[in-house]
């Protein structure tokens, strides 16, 4: 590129519109760029319409649509060199168009909020606390009144007086660290990273014995080149220990790991076994972090001082000096997808960044996806298998209950109370799973049959006893709980069916010695309530765990010996093509928490279906054989992943106005159809209004995912210079988990 001419730069703004925007780079900001050449990547300031943004540089043209003189200058330039890596970079540009969402909306999405902001893209040191000559000869007597002190004088004399924040932040709160501050007893200092002395300092706590599967597992992992392993192992058959040991190597070479998580409800007992096990800079990343731990972790990773990360969805754009493994753990959950906004998969994404970096990439589960399972199937993936438990544990029995034929309270059998009785007797631990939390689905009027109804939503209020509110699951709508029927004056208004809330009360009421601990987004809302609870259930006293499906996903409870599974039902009934294999997964990641200690386990299942033929495979085959036969079901109907599935979704106010524009969608895209592309719809969601707004959508599926791709370009193109009714909220989905 001639230096001396005009530099065009190509910007992407967080805009909706679907293009970027040529500006021109003035000459007195050259300077401020590292060997004044601009680069993909870059933040700069523009002037877009009457604001000021920031945008990122996606290309560097040497000429431009639009005439020299009506090109604007950049108004400043924040970064001298790219803020990620180019080959990170290019993925994200990739990840917009695969997904087909605006590229310059997608580009902030992938970067931390204070980076979208301008914050400096520097690393500092890593924050340590280390304690003072004063508290290094601290008498212990001196805060026998505060304990948690003390222990925390104590764990930090344990690491030679000085120890990472992240490693105290994960057993300590901030307050108990601040009090010592202000006596003088403890201090922060900012330590840049070093290389470890020796091999043997990775560890912090030696690496455990791995069982054959195991070793066989581990020994076909190759670190030093591009594969997709899927890890399937049952549930306590050791898929952490793999994890570890490959990082272990892995930080040996000199390299960093990425662990992803599905949900921040793991983060907790995740990061503890990872802090425990090595003596390496751990960060974090999830949306429960301020915006200020956030950055400074991704600057962390950035920078090579954090040798792993462990994050959620979004943790899948960090930038990394030298990353050498991803590993994604319970790889079929349904978090992994964004359903809003830029609405990608981390999955794919993480499949797609190791190939693109030729590093290995491992996908674990107990139940793995269809879609996994089928690119085993197809020679896509590696296919690594653990069959058994650790430590000789033995997987649990299964007993189906007919509600059909039991007395039931409650929503609960006699059969079910005789065996938790049992279980509490032994002191061993029991799980309650009921995937509805709140005290009871619906209020009834016993007398004219009204039921309390959301007015935005398809769906009835749930009513929350404790809280003394009728909640709506979907919009968070709220009113108090009534008591006279609006339609027929009555009093006699009841709850109808059971939440997580109402069997914690039953339970709480039927077994007074016992603690009742309910786990569900209503009880974990404060901060520390997980915390207290994992404290409360690794104790191992005697007690009922009752909870949704936070309890279902990779938690070890060593003395939970009886889970009971309260209704199995709802899963067999939705008209979700996926619902079969979902349903399967959650059962069986659920009925996975019992008897992972050294007492056998025991899965209670109570259905009013107990014949049905995917209970019965489910049960007595176990989950592999049912994904199997689901993956020829799926086949013989054309159905993803033999098929590439996009939804287009549109919604308003008024319903007519979202099927006209999906109409207008479908006649755009029967102008671009291919021979092997089929369109279904406009069709409802399968919840129609929502928030109210009114749902349509239509469906697209290809045998060619070129070609799906080529069509929704298209559209989407179409779509946008299309003069639309504001009232109009539009998307497109690719491979989507919903309907």
């Amino acid at each position: 590129m001639p230096q001396n001419g005009p530099i065009i730069l190509r910007i992407a703004v967080p805009s909706p519109l679907r293009r970027t925007f040529d500006y021109k780079l003035p000459e007195k900001l050259r300077s401020k760029i590292d060997h004044q050449t601009p680069l993909a990547g870059m933040r700069v300031k523009v002037e877009f319409g009457r604001r000021v943004l920031i945008g990122l540089v996606v290309d560097i043209p040497k000429t431009s649509d639009l005439p020299l003189e009506k090109i604007k200058d950049i108004s400043d330039i924040i970064d001298s060199s790219p803020i990620v890596p180019s080959d990170l970079f290019s993925l994200f540009i990739w990840a917009a168009n695969y997904y087909q969402h605006p590229l310059g909306e997608a580009l902030f999405t992938a970067l931390p909020s204070l980076i979208r902001k301008g914050e400096p893209a520097v690393a500092s040191g890593i924050k340590h606390w280390q304690l003072t000559e004063l508290g290094a000869q601290l008498d212990p007597q001196t805060l026998q009144r505060a304990p948690k002190q003390q222990a925390l004088i104590d764990f930090i004399a344990q690491h030679s007086n000085c120890i990472e924040e992240s490693k105290i932040s994960a057993l300590f709160s901030s307050a108990i660290r601040n009090q010592l501050q202000q006596k003088g007893l403890l201090e922060s200092v900012v330590l840049e990273n070093r290389p470890l002395a020796t091999a043997d300092e990775i560890l912090q706590q030696p690496s455990l014995q791995l069982d054959s599967q195991q070793q066989t597992a581990i020994n076909a992992i190759d670190l030093h080149s591009f594969n997709s392993y899927l890890l399937e192992g049952v549930t306590g058959s050791g898929k952490t220990e793999i994890y570890l040991q490959a990082i272990e190597q892995l930080l040996r070479y000199q390299r960093q790991a990425l662990v992803l998580i599905p949900e921040i409800s793991l983060t907790p007992q995740t990061e503890k076994r990872f802090r425990d096990r090595f003596n390496v800079p751990i960060v974090t990343m999830h949306s429960g972090m301020t915006d200020k731990q956030r950055l400074e972790a991704w600057l962390q990773a950035k920078s090579g001082q954090a040798k792993i990360v462990l994050g959620t969805r979004s943790a899948i754009f960090t930038p990394f000096e030298a990353l050498g493994l991803i590993i994604l753990d319970e790889e079929h959950d349904a978090s992994y997808k964004q359903q809003e906004g830029f609405r990608y998969s981390a999955r794919d994404l993480a499949v797609i960044r190791a190939q693109r970096e030729n590093i290995p990439v491992i996908l674990g589960s107990a139940t793995p996806s269809l879609e996994s399972l089928n690119n085993c199937n197809k020679g896509r993936y590696e296919h690594l298998t653990l069959n058994q438990r650790v430590n000789n544990a033995t997987s649990p029995n299964w007993t189906l209950i007919d509600l059909k034929t039991e007395s039931i309270q409650c929503g609960i059998t006699d059969t079910t109370l005789t065996a938790i009785e049992n279980t509490l007797k032994a002191k061993q631990q029991v799980l309650v799973f009921l995937n509805r939390r709140g005290f009871a689905p619906a209020l009834i009027c016993h007398q004219c049959g009204w039921t309390a109804q959301c007015l935005s939503c398809d769906s009835k209020l749930t009513v929350h006893k404790a809280r003394g509110r009728l909640i709506c699951h979907h919009c968070d709508y709220q009113q108090p709980i009534i008591h006279q029927c609006p339609s027929c004056n009555s009093t006699d208004l009841m709850p109808a069916g059971e939440g997580t809330e109402r069997s914690e009360d039953f339970l709480q009421r039927r077994f007074q010695d016992y603690p009742v601990i309910r786990v569900d987004k209503d009880s974990t809302r404060k901060k520390g309530a997980l915390e207290a609870f994992f404290s409360t259930a690794d104790s191992g006293e005697p007690c009922i765990l009752v909870g949704t499906q936070i309890l279902a996903k990779g938690h070890h409870f060593e003395n939970v010996t009886l889970v009971v599974i309260l209704d199995a039902d709802s899963g067999l009934m939705s008209a979700d093509f996926r619902s079969h294999e979902r349903m399967g997964q959650l059962l069986t990641q659920v009925a996975g928490r019992s008897g992972r200690g050294k007492i056998s386990g025991q899965v209670m299942v109570q259905t009013h279906q107990p014949d049905h033929p995917v209970l019965d495979q489910l049960f007595n085959q176990g989950y592999h054989p049912l994904a199997q036969q689901l993956l020829s079901h799926r086949q013989q109907g054309q159905l993803p992943p033999f098929k590439s599935l996009a939804v287009i979704r549109a919604e308003s106010i008024y319903p007519q106005l979202a099927l006209d524009f999906l109409n207008l969608a479908r006649s755009i895209s029967e102008q671009h159809i291919t021979s092997d592309t089929q369109l279904l719809g406009p069709l409802p969601a399968l919840m129609e209004k929502r928030s109210g707004r009114y749902r349509f959508i239509l469906q697209i599926t290809s045998t060619q995912r070129s070609h799906l791709q080529q069509l929704l370009f298209q559209v989407a193109m179409a779509l946008e210079n299309t003069k639309k009714d504001n009232k109009i909220r539009w998307s497109i989905d690719v491979d989507p988990q919903e309907l």
